[in-house]
């Protein structure tokens, strides 16, 4: 149901690191990010982490934590087509601050992890992927 599920993360000169990317880990234990260093306003530096999963067990258990989780299941369901790219893409952010204390909360903006989920869907379309995603996160 999903081909594999890229992220990124932003953590600016203020955070603190290793407790941001606790929250990553808490999304996907399992894990190997890449790190990259970037400047921002100010040039204070900016770690960008960025990775892909696509080890079925790994999104899998992910998907069931996501479910397991408080969220707003008709809402996200609702946005679902705001959130779907032509090409099948899903494209959600979770809070930073919420991932720390092992919570899934979904965002439409903000300092967060973002993620592009690639929805298996045949053919590759957004009307296609739309509802397949409402069958998997229903």
């Amino acid at each position: 149901m999903i081909h594999n599920i890229r992220y990124r993360l932003f953590v600016y000169s203020n955070e603190d690191e290793s407790e941001i990317l606790e929250g990553l880990n808490f999304l996907f234990p399992e894990i190997k990010s890449e790190k990259e260093m970037a400047e921002g306003i100010y040039e204070k530096p900016i770690a960008i982490f960025s990775g892909k999963v696509d080890k079925k067990r790994e999104i899998k258990n992910f998907i069931s934590r996501f479910l397991e989780s408080d969220f707003d299941k008709d809402r996200f369901l609702n946005n679902l087509s705001r959130k779907i790219d032509e090409k099948g893409n899903l494209f959600l952010r979770f809070s930073k601050e919420d991932a720390i204390n092992e919570k899934m909360t979904i965002l439409d903006s903000g300092d967060s992890i973002h993620l592009k989920i690639k929805i298996a869907a045949y053919p590759s379309r957004k009307d296609v992927a739309i509802k397949i995603a409402k069958d998997l996160f229903n």
